[in-house]
């Protein structure tokens, strides 16, 4: 798309009333919006939506499943915002500027009420139709190792080459938004590896998990795909947000048991990946990170 890219969130907290949603007054308009921003160049439209929660509300969230995304015209240029839904876990204390001079923490229907934009409502409605999320997990495949014909040694010893390592720092930069207490690879180097950026950035050791391996030579390839699905969800089973690097012949086939949709493409491209929500042992939603 041509035009304006801009993300933000509805971030979110619960109190002894339910959960209360954030919700922004711009001087410069006049209104009541959810706090959101144009992308910087090369930003990632997640990263971006967790910075311009930040920069306006203060807020820091993360975030946990994917909107509906908006498309209006703003300056004469067509604009797309994307959303997320945000738990807020940390305010530092609210300073009004020129650019945002008021927030409200409301109950969703009175942020409904409140805010200036029918667009902005139906997010906010799309939030409220959501099942309490109880965990999240960035699943990703291992970024690029070369090719497996020119790799003398073990499969299993391939590691990640120049643009693998490059990929792997791209996603720690992303999985780091969900501020994951565990990372779980499987056993190849290249996962360990495609991980290993994460680690270093948020000081966290990577447990090896077979379950989250290929096939090996002889061994059916459901079982494997029923082993990585079952891994996913014992760690959602343990709530909080975790980060999971897997491998590109079972991921599809997990993601395909644990959503039940058979009519989506879960193809994952190295260095690619997902964030999951989940709602206790039910997956709520699968989005492309």
């Amino acid at each position: 798309m041509t035009g304006i890219r801009a993300a933000g969130g509805v971030a979110w907290r619960p109190t002894d009333d339910g959960v209360h949603v954030c919700v922004v007054h711009r001087p410069r308009y006049g209104d009541w919006t959810l706090p959101k921003g144009k992308l910087e160049p090369g930003e990632r439209a997640l990263a971006a939506a967790v910075r311009e929660v930040a920069e306006e509300a203060d807020v820091r969230g993360v975030p946990q499943v994917r909107l509906p995304s908006v498309r209006y015209r703003s300056e004469g240029q067509p604009k797309l915002v994307d959303y997320w839904s945000m738990l807020a876990v940390a305010s530092g204390g609210f300073q009004p500027d020129t650019e945002v001079d008021d927030i409200r923490w409301l109950a969703v229907d009175d942020a409904i009420r409140l805010v200036s934009y029918p667009h902005d409502a139906e997010v906010l409605a799309a939030f409220a139709a959501l099942p309490s999320v109880t965990a999240t997990v960035a699943l990703v495949r291992h970024a690029h190792a070369g090719k497996r014909a020119t790799w003398s040694g073990p499969d299993v010893g391939r590691p990640l080459d120049a643009e693998g390592w490059a990929q792997a720092s791209t996603l720690a930069e992303l999985i780091a938004l969900i501020r994951p207490a565990r990372l779980v690879s499987a056993s190849p180097r290249r996962c360990v590896q495609t991980l290993d950026p994460t680690a270093a950035l948020l000081d966290l050791p990577i447990e090896v998990c077979g379950d989250l391996d290929e096939p090996q030579p002889g061994q059916q390839s459901d079982e494997q795909v029923l082993a990585t699905a079952a891994r996913l969800l014992e760690l959602a089973g343990t709530g909080g947000q975790s980060a999971v690097c897997g491998q590109g012949k079972v991921l599809p086939g997990a993601l395909e048991r644990l959503t039940g949709r058979t009519d989506e493409d879960f193809t994952t491209p190295k260095g690619g990946g997902w964030l999951l929500a989940f709602a206790a042992d039910r997956l709520l939603a699968a989005d492309r990170l």
